[in-house]
């Protein structure tokens, strides 16, 4: 049976109080107490304290917190790579800043800003005129001094037949002898002046001395060059393929050194912002040293770039992948939040209550983290609106 609440009370001991005031007629007590006035007043009484307990039910069912809504994800056993990652830069593996060999006039140009050019590929042309004449001058004089050296070995000859008959002596035989070798060392000092005379001239012709792409051509037609000059003509970088160089903390070196010896390394590139795919190529290159005022090994990764999504001077993502953990636990890296006890997680039970759970996390791989301790497969985590979750409050969960 429900019991009257405190307004009928208030109102019971009001009455009481009118029935003894002083100076009231024994009729008026007698009608403020009569079992039909009583009744009434005791109805009053009860329909307010139940008015009352049923308003206060209502403020409390209004004010009560909704659930919290929440997106969630299962903890799962799955394989994880073992990655390092870090910032990268983009080199050419060769670079070539063309310059002139010999001063000179250039006469044509046979390259164009931004140009694939290829090995060989004639670039500039100086002009040849002066030094095809020094050629045709040595090539003269090479000619004269070989008939010179043919004379003197028939000289040698003769000499040789007229000693053997006792007709010279042995000294003009020497002689003879003496002419002939120095016609050779002139002939051969003529062959060697012309070979230097074309080599200049092969000057006047610059070709590419690598396949790669040219920059911006520094140079036209009627300008004046000088040999090895400080400007070059033009700087070409080879593309294809290409290096990516990066830095990695030196606590790594033991693990990329000893996956490394098993087999080539895997490592991936992917730009800042980009939408392509990230591109892939091979570890090649482990410094000799480490930096010992950054405390980093320095490594250089070779890509096909065939596609030339890689350029040089670029910064990309780099991460190198050395191995692949076998069923690991994993959740996404978004569920994990760090309190003044460390890394935790909403855990989301049966009833649909968030239970606050501490957590080891092993490491984070992209946008998953590897569990050591604190959950178990299956168990549900919220990934987004930890903000609205208090521990023990209730959820409306949705998929992630």
């Amino acid at each position: 049976m429900r019991r009257p609440g405190r307004q009928a009370q208030a109102f019971r001991v009001h009455t009481d109080r009118i029935a003894r005031v002083p100076g009231a007629s024994s009729q008026s007590q007698a009608g403020a107490t009569s079992p039909r006035a009583c009744a009434a007043l005791l109805l009053l009484g009860l329909a307010a304290a139940a008015c009352s307990d049923s308003k206060s039910a209502a403020e409390k069912k209004a004010t009560a917190a909704p659930p919290a809504p929440v997106t969630v994800a299962r903890a799962e056993h799955r394989a994880v790579p073992l990655t390092v990652t870090a910032i990268g830069n983009v080199q050419p593996i060769e670079s070539v800043a063309v310059k002139a060999r010999i001063d000179g006039q250039i006469v044509r140009v046979h390259v164009r800003d931004g140009q694939d050019v290829r090995k060989g590929q004639p670039l500039f042309e100086l002009d040849p005129r002066y030094l095809e004449a020094q050629l045709k001058q040595l090539e003269a004089q090479e000619a004269r001094d070989r008939a010179l050296l043919t004379n003197a070995r028939s000289l040698e000859q003769r000499y040789v037949e007229l000693q053997g008959k006792g007709f010279i002596s042995e000294e003009a035989l020497t002689q003879a002898r003496t002419g002939r070798e120095a016609a050779e060392a002139t002939v051969a000092a003529d062959r060697a002046a012309v070979e230097t005379a074309r080599v200049q001239l092969s000057y006047a012709r610059i070709a590419a001395p690598i396949d790669g792409r040219a920059g911006r051509v520094n140079a036209t037609a009627g300008n004046t060059v000088q040999a090895n000059d400080d400007n070059a003509l033009v700087v070409i970088n080879q593309v294809a393929p290409i290096y990516v160089s990066f830095a990695v903390p030196e606590r790594f070196l033991a693990q990329i050194r000893s996956f490394n010896a098993q087999r080539a390394l895997t490592v991936t590139a992917r730009q800042e912002g980009a939408a392509a795919p990230p591109v892939t190529g091979k570890l090649t290159f482990i410094d000799n040293a480490v930096d010992p005022q950054t405390g980093t090994i320095r490594l250089h990764a070779t890509f096909a770039n065939a596609d030339r999504q890689l350029w040089p001077g670029q910064f990309v993502t780099t991460t190198v992948t050395l191995a692949e953990q076998p069923n690991a636990l994993v959740i996404p890296s978004q569920a994990i939040q760090n309190g003044p006890n460390g890394p935790y997680v909403f855990v989301v039970k049966d009833d649909q209550s968030a239970d606050l759970r501490p957590v080891v996390v092993e490491r984070t791989e992209g946008e998953s983290a590897v569990i050591a301790k604190g959950l178990t497969a299956g168990e549900t985590v919220v990934t987004t609106g930890q903000l609205r979750v208090t521990p023990g409050g209730k959820v409306s969960t949705k998929a992630g």
